[in-house]
Formats: structure tokens, sequence, C-alpha cells
């Protein structure tokens, strides 16, 4: 095999002679000023995923199963902090932190969306606390 091994990231950037180790998916943390990779998560079942796509987009979950289909799209089975399980494609996640422990700050909430009525209620029983 020849040439000059490299990975993309989703900013566009180029990376040449990257470690051995990682592989499609895996998220790395880039030192911007050497433009070296000092970590890197591999995408695993258990470890803290994202997802940006699909109906379930933007909670942060932990990865349960990975299923490949052959001549079809790889699904990833997903369980958030409430126990509520789905599964998305592949192309609709990517890794946050390895484990349980994140590696970007999660909004309030660890990354739970709320419905709307929850949501409401939860403002409402602030509202009459912060009064009271």
């Amino acid at each position: 095999m020849k040439g000059i091994p490299y990975l993309n990231t989703y900013d566009g950037q180029t990376i040449r002679y990257p470690d051995p180790l990682i592989k499609a998916n895996d998220t790395i943390k880039l030192d911007l000023e050497s433009n070296k990779i000092t970590e890197f998560i591999k995408f695993d079942v258990g470890n803290i995923v994202m997802v940006t796509g699909g109906r379930n987009r933007g909670p942060a979950e932990v990865i349960k199963n990975r299923e490949k289909h052959k001549g079809s799209f790889e699904m990833i089975h997903i369980q958030d902090a409430t126990g509520h399980e789905f599964a998305t494609r592949l192309g609709n996640v990517f890794t946050i932190g390895k484990g349980t422990r994140p590696w970007i700050s999660l909004p309030k909430g660890k990354g739970i969306k709320l419905s709307i009525v929850k949501e409401a209620k939860k403002r409402i029983a602030a509202q009459v606390a912060s009064t009271a």
C-alpha cells in the first residue's frame, strides 16, 4: 500500500501521519497551535455520544450496541440518562466523551431533552420556588 496516511476532520482539516490506532468515526483532541493530536476517543460501546441528526437530535447519550448491515446503513443503539433507548444511523452521532465523562461541557440537565410540557412545568416550579 503506497501513499501517506491521513485523516479528515469535520471542519475540513487534513492531518497527515496520524496515530495508526485512530480509525474512522473516532474523535480526536487537536492542539491548535502545533496542529498535533493530543488524545483520541475510540467509537466504542459505553462511550458518550452527541446526536446531530434524526428525530432524537441533541441530547448526550451512551452507546449500547452497534449493528453492521451489509449494503445498508450502520445502526447505533443509544440510551439516554432517563433510560429511553432508540436507534439511529452511524452518520448521525459522534463521540464526545470516554466512558461516562464528557470532554465538553454539557448544557444544564446534562443534555437531556425535555418535552415542551415538562419544560414548562419545571419553569413554573422554579418561579414558584423563587417567589416563596
